[in-house]
């Protein structure tokens, strides 16, 4: 059977563009019934029985068989056994993503998360005061799918930030498990590790970890067991029902966000090669048959072009299958008047990766407003990004770019409100405190500021 992948071809000329646009963008994020009452139940379990419910459920859903929770922790020994096992130009590879991560965030930290104060004409200090997280757990994907560079993503602006503890979660599920697709029916007491996941946690510096996934392990992470500490953070993507289960535990502990599928816009001036831009699309199609690909150009002739691409590439691709079932049913080449316009249907999107893929990015970047992260020119490519180029690749998606932000040095940190108010500064707040108090009906209030108006604290 040939695969044909097919993105839809729109027109903002047309009268019905408002329609298919909508249409082709849409995606429900509702979580199925029956996984939010087994992630409700989960929660409950975990949260009353600890480490012998999270022993149960790994038993059930990864297949993996452990007398306790110290058969299923990994130690700083097993990372840096992996380490030395995987071939050198991964090690290489590893290390030197993961120094641009960090080199990334340390000047982010310096931007943007340090303490600071002033004081005003009366001698009152106001500031800031910026703390680490004590503890955070970070979820990576086992199983079906490994992602090392998510690890580096999460462990490196955690450390950056000044995290003493980060603990990980990792399954490591057993051929044949539920969580591998399978029927559940075997059950071994040694799971399948990814060892470039392993040698990720070495060099990132991953203080513990456990071989647990699943909502069970948001539960450990969000409660604690006899075995896995409580953190104070959840953040990594993970299936539905770990984004169901970070869900119900927020509140309790603190998620990074509710990711959706994987979103690539280009804007395209019709300069790049039009293979590059085909296989742009290609790279976040390949994740998932719910990913989201779109093309915007003014230039007709340029999206044939692509498109010509795409049919000659994707005989190519290992994971032709998905990459036809994604751009079919969620993908689009988008006809446009001009690159204004271009970057106004941008921004409505808000999507989670923005190429801008023009000789002259610079041009159009001050007109974009909303997106996770903004690649400019043509060898910008958006795989970079998720791998080595330094800014964090755990991005909003599903249009809340609108309003949310990529994972960062700020998520693993939080801040106080400094106020030492001067003597001087107590006659002048109080007297507007107190107004304001009484207002609201809130005597205490009004007396608190009022008293520091007659009273002068005497020295000892």
């Amino acid at each position: 059977m040939t695969l044909v992948a097919a993105p839809a071809r729109l027109s903002t000329a047309a009268a019905t563009f408002e329609a298919d646009f909508a249409a082709r963008l849409h995606w429900s994020a509702d979580t199925d019934a029956a996984i939010e009452q087994r992630v409700a139940d989960i929660l409950a379990d975990v949260q009353k029985r600890g480490d012998a419910a999270v022993l149960e459920y790994t038993a059930r859903f990864d297949g993996l068989s452990a007398p306790d929770m110290a058969a299923l922790e990994l130690t700083q020994a097993d990372f840096k056994a992996a380490f030395d096992a995987i071939p050198q130009a991964q090690r290489d590879a590893l290390q030197a993503a993961a120094k641009r991560v960090r080199s990334y965030h340390e000047a982010q930290k310096k931007a943007l998360g340090e303490s600071w104060s002033y004081r005003d004409e009366d001698g009152t200090l106001l500031g800031q005061k910026v703390t680490p997280l004590d503890r955070v757990g970070i979820y990576v994907p086992g199983g079906k799918a490994a992602y090392p560079s998510s690890l580096l993503m999460n462990a490196i602006p955690a450390h950056v930030a000044g995290v003493q503890e980060i603990i990980m979660v990792v399954p490591t599920p057993v051929r044949g498990s539920v969580a591998t697709g399978g029927t559940g029916e075997g059950t071994s007491t040694k799971g399948e590790r990814n060892e470039l996941v392993l040698a990720a946690a070495y060099v990132a510096g991953v203080t513990r970890a456990f071989t647990i996934g699943g909502a069970q392990a948001v539960a450990a992470l969000a409660y604690g067991t006899e075995t896995v500490p409580k953190v104070d953070k959840i953040t990594g993507p993970g299936n539905a029902y770990v984004a169901s289960a970070k869900k119900r535990v927020f509140g309790t502990v603190g998620i990074d966000m509710i990711a959706g599928p994987s979103e690539i816009l280009v804007l395209a001036d019709g300069t790049t090669p039009p293979d590059w831009v085909a296989m742009d699309l290609f790279s976040q199609a390949e994740h998932d048959e719910l990913a989201q690909s779109i093309l915007l150009c003014p230039d007709a002739a340029y999206l044939d072009a692509v498109q010509r691409e795409i049919d000659r590439l994707l005989p190519t691709m290992p994971r032709a299958e998905i990459i036809a079932k994604s751009l079919t049913g969620r993908g689009a080449l988008i006809l446009t008047k001009d690159m204004e316009e271009a970057c106004a249907i941008s921004n409505r999107i808000a999507p989670e990766h923005l190429e801008v893929s023009s000789t002259d990015p610079h041009r159009w970047e001050p007109l974009l407003r909303h997106a996770g992260a903004i690649f400019l020119g043509a060898y910008t490519s958006e795989s970079l990004g998720d791998y080595c180029a330094g800014p964090n690749h755990v991005l909003p998606t599903s249009g809340t770019a609108r309003f949310s932000s990529p994972l960062g040095v700020y998520d693993f940190q939080k801040r106080s409100s400094l106020i030492e108010v001067s003597e001087a500064g107590a006659q002048v707040l109080g007297t507007i405190a107190a107004e304001l108090a009484y207002g609201e009906g809130l005597q205490a209030h009004a007396q608190a500021a009022e008293m520091r108006l007659t009273t002068p604290v005497k020295p000892r």
